[in-house]
């Protein structure tokens, strides 16, 4: 935690990359919660329609097994020669029970073979009625149907009111011998429809096997009767007793999630559909809502990192600032005593790792004390600035480093450099300073000079020279040159790197 928290001072954009690593990951993990509920949501719905589905068919399934078993007992009675020579009042009161009059039931009529009603169960004698061009009658004449479900009917002036549902009737010889025909009003089923909710967009369908129409929430009248057997929506309808799936419908062309169910042994199909815009409506606006809470929180998450990695690039700027100063001679521009020493370290632990040659050059402003009696510290200050930048023009490589080692005194530091090489930058800086022709009167020499000492390091990690013993040398070979008369470097003459070696061991 330590090493991060201080990678994030050293990279400051560091902190917002992990503010947006942070914000892509609580945004991924976010879509994932709202995929699920999205999937939750989808669930649910298909829940609700298999179950709705199931609910209705098996009401519907109900009322037409009740109204069959009373045409049963109508197809049994008119079987019976001794019921049909009853008097019609007994008769009626025979063969038609009292559910046949429950709401939303028609009459139940039977008829001869010609279609011709000969039995009603709302009229003595019975209406005058020719059924033979109805679809129930021609199912039965042709065929001995079972219970037969017709298209929705009507009046001419009311058409689609109500569907037929037939039985045949055979002589002793088994010839058709007419029907059994009771009515169910389609309002019974508008009535059932009416009572589900399914939301706005949603849609109920009592249909028939071979896809015609019989009831549809939402209703409308041009719909009842027509067929939907070549819609795609209507495939999956066959090909179980039960299910669910996605479909766009015929009539209005809305995607829904549908759930179907047979009814029983009859060839009727409900089917309920919640439109899909409805069942995401609510996961939509939670979404919305969450969406816009969390983004609103990352942005200010990015935003708060984007301010703390300004806050440490400030603290960082200015902790370099502050390390600049404390690294750097703030008179003469050149490193301070505590640059030189850590970069003495550096150098002298590369120099000792790859045996390269490494020269120290101490350096002492002559009759310093004497300059700044007679000229001031003013003068004398600006005479350092003068050396610093005589020195600063003889260093040009960029691994050489110079500072001021204390009062009047300078340190330089020559990576890879033998004791020869040494030398002649050292008489260069003097040579510099010497020619800026600065007045010195209490010199000997009238102007301002410099004393240098000059040792190097060969590269030999195993003489046993440490970094202080080539200090000592460099500054005891400063004494010599001031000894000799100062303006002097010291060494005057190269030595071989054997006797520097042992000038050092020494």
């Amino acid at each position: 935690m330590t090493r991060f928290a201080g990678a994030l001072v050293e990279r400051p954009a560091l902190l917002i990359v992990a503010g947006a690593a942070v914000a892509l990951t609580v945004a991924s993990l976010l879509a994932i919660v709202l995929d699920e509920m999205r999937q939750d949501a989808f669930a649910r719905a298909r829940d609700a329609v298999q179950n709705l589905s199931l609910v209705l068919a098996r009401d519907i399934e109900r009322n037409l097994q009740i109204y069959e078993f009373s045409m049963q007992a109508v197809t049994d009675g008119v079987k019976q020669p001794n019921i049909l020579r009853l008097p019609s009042d007994i008769r009626q009161l025979v063969l038609f029970d009292r559910s046949s009059n429950a709401q939303d039931l028609g009459a139940l009529l039977v008829t001869n073979a010609a279609g011709d009603v000969v039995i009603d169960s709302r009229a003595v004698p019975a209406r005058k009625l020719n059924l033979s061009q109805r679809e129930y009658f021609k199912a039965q004449q042709e065929a001995n149907a079972g219970l037969f479900i017709s298209k929705p009917f009507g009046r001419m002036d009311k058409p689609g009111t109500a569907i037929g549902l037939s039985q045949r009737l055979e002589d002793a010889q088994g010839r058709f011998a007419g029907v059994v025909v009771g009515t169910l009003r389609l309002s019974y089923f508008h009535r059932l429809f009416d009572g589900v909710t399914v939301g706005a967009h949603g849609a109920i369908t009592l249909v028939r096997t071979d896809g015609t129409v019989v009831m549809r929430r939402p209703y409308h009248e041009e719909e009842i009767g027509s067929s939907i057997g070549g819609a795609p929506a209507f495939q999956p309808l066959l090909q179980a007793d039960k299910g669910s799936y996605i479909g766009t419908a015929a009539q209005d062309g809305t995607q829904r999630l549908y759930g179907f169910q047979h009814i029983g042994k009859y060839p009727l199909i409900v089917v309920v559909g919640l439109g899909t815009e409805d069942i995401y409506a609510e996961w939509r606006r939670r979404a919305w809502a969450i969406g816009i809470v969390f983004g609103m929180l990352e942005v200010f998450g990015v935003l708060m990192a984007v301010a703390f990695a300004k806050q440490f690039r400030l603290r960082r700027a200015m902790e370099e600032r502050l390390q600049m100063l404390a690294d750097t001679d703030s008179l003469t521009g050149l490193g301070s005593r505590r640059a030189l020493d850590t970069a003495l370290n550096v150098e002298w632990r590369r120099a000792r790792r790859n045996k390269q040659n490494l020269a120290v050059l101490m350096m002492d402003v002559d009759n310093f004390k004497d300059f700044n009696d007679h000229y001031g510290h003013i003068t004398g200050d600006s005479a350092l600035k003068t050396v610093a930048q005589c020195i600063l023009e003889n260093i040009r490589r960029p691994g050489d480093i110079a500072g001021r080692y204390g009062g009047e005194e300078f340190c330089v530091l020559l990576p890879n450099t033998d004791l020869t090489g040494a030398v002649q930058v050292a008489e260069a800086i003097r040579s510099a300073v010497l020619a800026t022709d600065q007045l010195h009167v209490t010199s000997p020499v009238g102007t301002l000079s410099v004393s240098i000492g000059v040792a190097a390091f060969d590269g030999d990690a195993m003489s046993g020279v440490t970094v202080e013993q080539l200090v000592h040398r460099a500054d005891q070979r400063l004494y010599e040159a001031k000894a000799a008369g100062r303006n002097t470097v010291m060494p005057q003459e190269p030595h071989s790197q054997s006797a520097v070696l042992s000038g050092l061991a020494t």
